[in-house]
């Protein structure tokens, strides 16, 4: 695996490091304070903010508890959720809100803020999930699934909705979020560089001068919001979110996160993550900008590879259950495994800046998957040949992944 960052970021720990009165560690000349957990103030009021992360948490997943409610859910209704119109939700607070989840796809600065055409056809991918399974999957809900035909397909005693090609259309919205949504709103928007130093955020940081009415600076702000996407839902402790890794009501990537970091391959990633959210944020305090950009490169690292490890699991998993002739459980790891692959296409490679895997690579591998009659007919060899690729850019192997 790669440890170029993380590595750098523990031997300065270990050479700069002390322990405080205040249970806080102390890094460099700046006297940066990392606290236990991530709280922060200012005057005696806490500096940290995440409301509009939280609030499109609750967003997704509502759109996603509906996604299979045949009965009383309506393509109409999911739409209208996706893009916060015409008071859709159950939760009164989100119908009043001026937040919305399809504004913020495929909206990162880096990645989209020159390119309209890909984001709205990212957007235009979200919006035809919804309206092929209120349509298409909705209409054949009581038939049985073949290769061409949507329906439904037995997992166990459970019953799964599929499109013509074996895809569950709610897993590939859902794990394609995690991308499109939060990885990039996290990696690519607000922990740039552009937003973070926009304008004059970083004088105004250096004078600790807030946000009119506010008790943070807005390079401060920025930071939090990176976090909410990724500890924000309510069931989590926002101060001390691994207190409850794998427990929480989440679904998406602290969910996953929580998955990966229980594999002994990948074990430390979620504390290192939530290290480097908290030591960027105390750097922005102190204004060391240069240990700031050290802990972002290891979020983008460790947030990408994530996405990567459970892209290639969930590949593998369905190999494996296709040879065993259960498709159901199959078509189910093959379609979150998809949605991971979609995901993909916003991570961020601190080496490089950009994503691990080319976009052309990317839309060829989500090709191979459902070419013909897709989940139906793919070869274990095209999940083995997409496996591989992915694991060799991320540095880790097929086999530490899948297991």
């Amino acid at each position: 695996m790669r440890k170029l960052f993380v590595s750098a970021f523990v031997a300065a720990l270990t050479l700069s490091s002390c322990s405080s009165d205040d249970d806080s560690d102390i890094l460099n000349e700046k006297n940066i304070e990392v606290p236990v957990s991530y709280d922060f103030t200012r005057n005696g009021a806490s500096t940290v903010n995440f409301e509009g992360q939280t609030t499109r948490l609750q967003m997704s997943a509502e759109i996603l508890s509906n996604f299979t409610d045949f009965d009383n859910a309506s393509e109409e209704m999911l739409l209208n959720m996706f893009a916060n119109e015409n008071s859709p939700f159950a939760n009164e607070d989100l119908n009043a809100s001026s937040k919305n989840i399809k504004s913020k796809v495929a909206a990162s600065n880096l990645y989209f803020s020159t390119n309209n055409v890909e984001a709205s056809e990212i957007k235009s991918d979200f919006e035809s999930w919804i309206t092929e399974q209120m349509t298409t999957v909705k209409a054949n809900k009581d038939m049985l699934a073949k290769a061409g035909q949507a329906g439904q397909i037995a997992q166990g005693t459970r019953v799964r909705y599929v499109n013509a090609k074996g895809l569950e259309l709610n897993q590939a919205f859902a794990k394609s979020l995690i991308g499109g949504l939060l990885a990039d709103q996290i990696l690519n928007n607000y922990l740039s560089q552009p937003v973070l130093d926009e304008a004059d955020n970083r004088l105004n940081n250096d004078d600790e001068l807030p946000e009119e009415g506010k008790n943070y600076t807005t390079m401060e702000h920025k930071w939090d919001e990176a976090y909410g996407y990724l500890y924000g839902d309510p069931s989590i402790p926002a101060s001390n979110p691994n207190s409850i890794l794998n427990e929480s009501d989440d679904r998406l990537l602290f969910s996953y996160l929580g998955q990966v970091d229980e594999d002994e391959d990948f074990t430390g990633l979620a504390e290192e993550t939530f290290e480097a959210f908290k030591t960027g944020r105390a750097a922005i305090v102190a204004g060391d900008y240069i240990v700031r950009d050290e802990q972002v490169a290891i979020i983008r690292e460790n947030i990408s590879k994530t996405i990567a490890v459970r892209a290639v699991y969930y590949l593998q998993d369905g190999k494996n259950l296709l040879a065993n002739g259960e498709f159901g459980a199959a078509f189910h790891a093959l379609s979150e495994g998809y949605g991971f692959l979609y995901s993909l296409r916003f991570t961020n490679d601190p080496m490089t800046n950009m994503p691990y895997l080319s976009v052309s690579d990317i839309n060829n591998f989500k090709d191979q998957l459902l070419s013909g009659n897709g989940f139906w007919e793919v070869s274990p060899d095209t999940l083995d040949s997409i496996s591989e690729k992915i694991a060799a850019e991320f540095d880790f192997s097929v086999a530490e992944a899948a297991e």
